[in-house]
């Protein structure tokens, strides 16, 4: 049994997000023993690292200063993630006069955590195991290792614990996480449906519950995180049953830059020497499967429909009458609505409520409308007048429905992973116990 108690968790707990080429730092502390709920001091962003120019925010919130807060700040020193993070630890202790050395726990979302069902203290074993995964999350493992590695170079007396966004879908039935592949080959390689953006799901599934005032095992729910990269999930019995991503983050839902759920026989079409009607056998050595994932990760999705990733901008230009733009917004809508129905029907009907999250879930009252106005044959009620200004409403949860149905509400959740990384750091003993120096990452 740990001795270890709430009040002798002093210090610090810092979360990052590493993306491709962003950054999202929050700093916590824990106010006497409420391990629920670390209170937030300060937030960082840092954009634009392998695109110049850099940009970094930092706002302090919690903290007593005169530092006015720093927006878009262009940084030319910062040229990759390590860089990014000490510079974040360089303003900490200049702006706000933060010992870096009161960090005691280190919170890394890392997207792709294979058959890791629990956050980890990062071990030499643990790191070089995501590092093995990275080709599974080509756009983000990467990112999250080199913040990792500087952070036990930069502080060396803070643990650094891995939070997985694959484990929240580790309740998954094996008849829907399978491919009708040779399972023997599946399951020594381990091709199988992982899901992501878990830490996002078990945020909105806890404050749901709170905003329903019912215990989160009571709850079926089917929730839109919808960003540069999206997906559904469909919750039953507060545990996730299905989920858009599958083995990548690639399946599903189109992003920014992904393409979403494809024929997987597109890609061999797409390149003009692979696309050849052709029994010559050196054909199918043309591309690469390297060069066709990073089609498909980074050279699809909206941008390369309309040229932009913006969805606010490609809405306005809808709205406007631009077709392609158009076609881009309802082409979005038309893959979520598949998988609402989808889910809708795993669920037998019995769905509390449908919830919005993400940046163009918690922004876009246009394709929240558009949306709610095909759910009504579902038993939906609709959007009502406060899907207009959610965006301005104060609280995590904000209810959008038409009336006040029962069940099937529809809901707009103000996600947070970093938050939800500190909640789960502080409440758990095994995060708290210092590992031996033999055992990190050399």
């Amino acid at each position: 049994m740990s001795d270890i108690t709430p009040a002798s968790r002093a210090g610090l707990i810092l979360s990052a997000n590493a993306g491709s080429s962003s950054l999202k730092i929050s700093l916590y502390e824990l106010v006497g023993d409420n391990a629920e709920s670390p209170k937030l001091l300060l937030t960082s962003s840092i954009s634009n690292i392998t695109a110049p120019p850099v940009k970094f925010s930092f706002i302090p919130l919690a903290i007593t200063s005169e530092t006015p807060h720093i927006k878009n700040e262009e940084v030319p020193a910062i040229t990759e993630h390590a860089s990014a993070f000490a510079h974040f630890l360089d303003s900490l202790e200049s702006k706000v006069n933060i010992d870096k050395n009161r960090i005691v726990q280190v919170c890394h979302r890392v997207v792709h955590g294979g058959d890791y069902t629990d956050p980890v203290v990062i071990s030499d074993e643990t790191y070089h195991h995501i590092e093995k995964l990275s080709d599974l999350a080509p756009l983000h493992n990467g990112a999250a290792l080199a913040v990792i590695k500087s952070c036990i170079s930069v502080l060396p007396n803070a643990n650094s614990i891995a939070f997985f966004d694959t484990a929240f879908h580790r309740s998954i039935p094996p008849h829907i996480a399978s491919y009708a592949i040779d399972q023997t080959i599946a399951k020594k390689r381990g091709l199988k449906k992982y899901g992501f953006h878990g830490l996002s799901y078990a945020f909105i599934l806890r404050a749901v519950a709170q905003f329903l005032n019912k215990p989160p095992s009571a709850l079926n729910l089917i929730i839109l995180h919808l960003g540069s990269g999206a997906s559904v999930c469909a919750v039953k019995e507060g545990c996730s049953y299905d989920t858009s991503m599958g083995l990548t983050p690639l399946n599903g839902l189109p992003g920014a830059t992904r393409s979403g759920a494809i024929d997987p026989s597109l890609i061999f079409y797409y390149t003009n020497k692979a696309g050849r009607i052709s029994h010559d056998p050196k054909v199918a050595t043309q591309l690469h499967v390297t060069q066709a994932e990073h089609i498909l990760n980074s050279k699809s999705g909206w941008k390369s429909l309309t040229g932009t990733t913006d969805f606010g901008l490609i809405t306005r230009r809808a709205n406007e009458g631009s077709v392609v733009d158009r076609m881009t917004f309802d082409l979005f809508k038309d893959r979520v609505l598949n998988y609402i129905g989808s889910y809708h029907l795993k669920l037998d009907g019995k769905v509390d409520a449908l919830v919005f999250s993400g940046g163009i879930g918690e922004r876009s009252v246009e394709l929240r409308s558009a949306i709610g106005a095909r759910l009504e044959c579902l038993g939906y009620s609709g959007v009502g007048s406060a899907n207009e200004d959610a965006d301005h409403r104060d609280g995590v949860v904000i209810d959008v429905s038409r009336g006040h149905p029962e069940t099937k509400r529809i809901l707009v959740c103000r996600t947070d992973e970093q938050f939800e990384m500190a909640r789960q750091c502080a409440q758990s003993d095994k995060f708290w116990e210092r590992l031996p120096a033999d055992l990190l990452p050399s």
